[in-house]
């Protein structure tokens, strides 16, 4: 498949985990960034199909990096992942223009499901 997806992560593990489940569905032009402002940075210069971010980083946080992203390209695919508890900035990431939001802990068929539904 050719769609170019984003993976934003301060975890390499999460990345890892992510990346596996969708290389096995068959997605295989994925990049990386491990904070938000490398994925700001990343996403200018690469221009994804999909970018999935964590919310919680260093440097900039998804919430941060979500807003630069759609100021440069309104037209951006951001799905957001968040830990429980978070409900309040996957609100604002809703309201700031991402498709959807994981809460992890997440299954790997619930990721393929979001792509599927964002980028077919």
């Amino acid at each position: 498949m050719s769609k170019k997806i984003m993976l934003v992560d301060d975890a390499a593990f999460m990345r890892m985990t992510i990346k596996n489940a969708l290389t096995k569905a068959g997605y295989d032009n994925i990049i990386e960034a491990s904070d938000g402002q490398i994925a700001v940075e990343t996403y200018q210069k690469e221009h994804p199909d999909l970018v999935i971010m964590d919310i919680t980083m260093p440097n900039m946080d998804g919430i941060q990096a979500l807003q630069a992203i759609k100021t440069a390209d309104p037209e951006a695919r951001v799905v957001m992942c968040s830990a429980m508890g978070q409900e309040g900035m996957v609100v604002e990431a809703i309201k700031l223009g991402a498709k959807d939001f994981i809460v992890k802990p997440f299954k790997q068929d619930r990721i393929l499901q979001t792509v599927e539904k964002i980028i077919g």
